[in-house]
């Protein structure tokens, strides 16, 4: 097949262009005629001393490599494929002891601890609580008039409530850890003024709080997670830095991509008006699933190869960095009939926005999908004639599909 033309210039993670939109017409030209690309960058445009990465662009590529740490590493270059160009590399490394930067063995050691957080008997003894707190933001919502921004007043306030009942943040303190996160992800976005340096400063506040809140159950231990992971480390639990770098990820990994699900989900009920009809009528148990693959609300994360090898038929070099394309695999024909309609019967459903499998698959997806369902629940009984005001306004990001803004009336 021949190689598809690209324009000059043209990368993935461009985040000019994913403030616009995510690619799906190039994606699907790859995935059809050559699944992993090279894509050239300018030494540095991404924070790396290199010259570009490989685009993986198809579904069965980007599970391969998802589940082949031992050829693939989040360590060497972490997870993230792009940050800003002036970042130094300290900054980069520094990020290593983040879960999503880490490979095995350590990951599996931290990995094995906190994933005492998500257990099935923790989710289901937090649902009440949360259902409550959806009719709540729904009705909230409801009673507002004219038009608002259904990220700010709907999407943003289940996952931030629901990551504070998780590890017993004070519901006064979420709007702190709205604006750390915030802050820590839109450092590529002019609207918010936000440099790297300010990035770091929110991760270290935030990395700060949650270290005295592991000092304090130290001290006085109580019925909750946070005593669960902290209080004895030499019986297996986390260390102080650790359970600050964990709450920091629940900041991003938990609320940033959940928000962003919502509302892209929101956006494509209101776009897809049938859908929403069958939605109010139904509540069919697939839709959170299609809701995320329909959102993907990470467009990739990267690996880093640790040894020559192959790839989809391009050989692939060590230390080579290899983007996997989520938002493509989510739309590959050869694994989902009519990608490009959202369809919230879909089943099966094999997606991959939570992670293409292995040691990184998503350790917060049963928490994700109860709050799709419960918003979603609460959002058709309180607001069922929810309308659109106007377009949705994109972040610019490189590697976060995220919506800022998305003015909506409840009447």
């Amino acid at each position: 097949m021949p190689c598809p033309a690209l324009p000059d210039g043209f990368d993935f993670t461009d985040p000019d262009l994913l403030q616009h939109r995510v690619p799906f017409p190039e994606f699907a030209e790859l995935r059809r005629a050559e699944p992993v690309r090279w894509i050239p960058q300018t030494v540095n445009v991404a924070g790396f001393q290199d010259e570009g990465y490989w685009a993986v662009t198809r579904h069965a590529d980007v599970k391969y490599v998802s589940t082949h740490p031992e050829l693939f590493s989040s360590y060497l270059n972490t997870a993230i494929i792009r940050f800003n160009e002036h970042i130094e590399r300290d900054a980069i490394d520094a990020q290593r002891l983040i879960l999503l930067n880490m490979d095995p063995p350590e990951h599996t050691r931290v990995r094995q601890i906190v994933q005492r957080v998500f257990t099935p008997r923790a989710i289901r003894a937090l649902e009440d609580n949360l259902r409550a707190r959806a009719l709540a933001i729904a009705a909230n919502a409801r009673a507002r008039t004219g038009s608002f921004d259904f990220v700010t007043e709907v999407a943003c306030e289940l996952p931030l409530q629901a990551i504070a009942e998780l590890i017993g943040i004070p519901q006064d303190d979420r709007a702190k850890i709205f604006d750390w996160s915030n802050k820590m992800i839109s450092y590529d976005d002019p609207e918010y003024a936000i440099t790297e340096e300010v990035g770091a400063e929110s991760a270290t506040e935030l990395i700060a709080y949650a270290m005295n809140m592991a000092a304090d159950r130290k001290q006085c231990p109580a019925k909750d997670i946070v005593t669960t992971l902290v209080a004895a480390e030499d019986e297996g639990n986390l260390n102080s830095d650790e359970f600050g770098f964990f709450v920091l990820m629940l900041a991003v990994a938990g609320n940033e991509t959940t928000r962003n699900a919502i509302t892209h989900g929101m956006h494509a009920f209101l776009t897809n008006p049938g859908q929403w009809e069958l939605y109010k009528r139904e509540r069919p148990a697939t839709a959170a699933e299609e809701i995320v693959r329909w959102a993907t609300p990470v467009n990739s994360f990267q690996r880093t190869a640790t040894q020559d090898t192959e790839l989809g038929g391009k050989r692939i070099r060590k230390g080579d960095r290899v983007g996997l394309f989520y938002a493509s695999a989510n739309h590959d024909p050869d694994v989902f009939e009519n990608p490009d309609v959202f369809d919230i019967t879909r089943d099966p459903n094999p997606h991959l926005g939570f992670g293409g499998g292995g040691p990184h698959y998503c350790l917060g997806k049963s928490l994700a999908v109860l709050e799709i369902n419960l918003i979603f629940n609460a959002i058709a009984d309180a607001m069922p004639d929810l309308r659109p005001t106007g377009d949705p306004r994109r972040l610019r990001s490189a590697w976060i599909n995220g919506v800022k803004e998305l003015q909506v009336s409840a009447g």
